[in-house]
């Protein structure tokens, strides 16, 4: 009963404020602003590589000892804030915004393999992340009534963390690398955003973004039992954003 009674106030002072807009003539998209996002991360290639360093590594890899490919689906959470400007002229709206979020991306898989004489059971453990994410963009669009339609694209950034782990048949770490890094790369999307009243508005956005890629060396643990001297697992870390957000324009 509350959830719909706050549903029903929600549509309600959405529906006022809309109201007011579109009382007060057109929007003028021309300012500063700030506001507030939230949404989801999904999808991006997911594929982990590994190869091995010396050649009882490369047999293994070849013979599937161990997992020569792992798809890790980072899927979570994604929330922050923005800071932009946008100045209009005409029916045309040109800005930049930049915009920084904490994000709950990450996956991990449980691969189990066996040796290649014994057969006897292997595990091996991948885990990837993405611990914050931000853009600095160029926005681009067009205005009609209270509504702005844009295209977007620029710099992305954010703190990448990856971990393998390699188990022997005992159960003990024969193998294994942990690393984070600061990395840089791109963003491209789209996006759609409606004034409520001079002041607030609200948007959708997608955004496609790609950090690049991370090699891990997975080292072997001296006195473990792995043979070689390791693995290199190589990390993409890309992905897509769909999220809606709040901004309030400073007069």
């Amino acid at each position: 009963m509350i959830t719909r009674l706050l549903a029903v106030a929600a549509v309600s002072l959405v529906a006022s404020a809309c109201a007011q807009a579109a009382d007060s003539g057109a929007t003028d998209w021309t300012g500063f602003y700030g506001g507030l996002n939230a949404g989801v991360g999904f999808g991006g290639d997911g594929d982990v590589n590994t190869k091995g360093q010396a050649a009882p590594n490369i047999a293994n890899i070849n013979g599937g000892a161990r997992p020569g490919r792992v798809d890790l689906d980072r899927n979570g959470f994604v929330g922050g804030a923005q800071i932009g400007y946008n100045y209009q002229f005409g029916q045309w709206v040109a800005g930049v915004e930049a915009d920084i979020s904490h994000t709950d991306l990450q996956d991990s898989r449980n691969i189990g393999t066996s040796q290649l004489n014994t057969h006897l059971a292997l595990n091996n453990q991948f885990e990837s992340k993405i611990k914050y994410l931000g853009t600095l963009r160029g926005r681009f669009g067009y205005a009609f009534d209270h509504t702005l339609i844009y295209g977007t694209a620029g710099l992305a950034y954010g703190e990448t963390s990856q971990s393998v782990d390699m188990f022997g048949p005992t159960g003990n770490t024969q193998f294994s690398g942990d690393q984070s890094h600061f990395k840089m790369g791109y963003t491209v999307g789209a996006g759609i955003e409606q004034a409520l009243t001079q002041n607030l508005s609200i948007k959708t956005e997608y955004l496609y973004y790609d950090l690049g890629e991370d090699k891990l060396n997975v080292a072997v643990i001296p006195g473990s039992g792995g043979a070689g001297t390791g693995y290199d697992s190589k990390f993409k870390n890309d992905g897509q954003m769909l999220r809606v957000g709040l901004n309030w324009k400073f007069d």
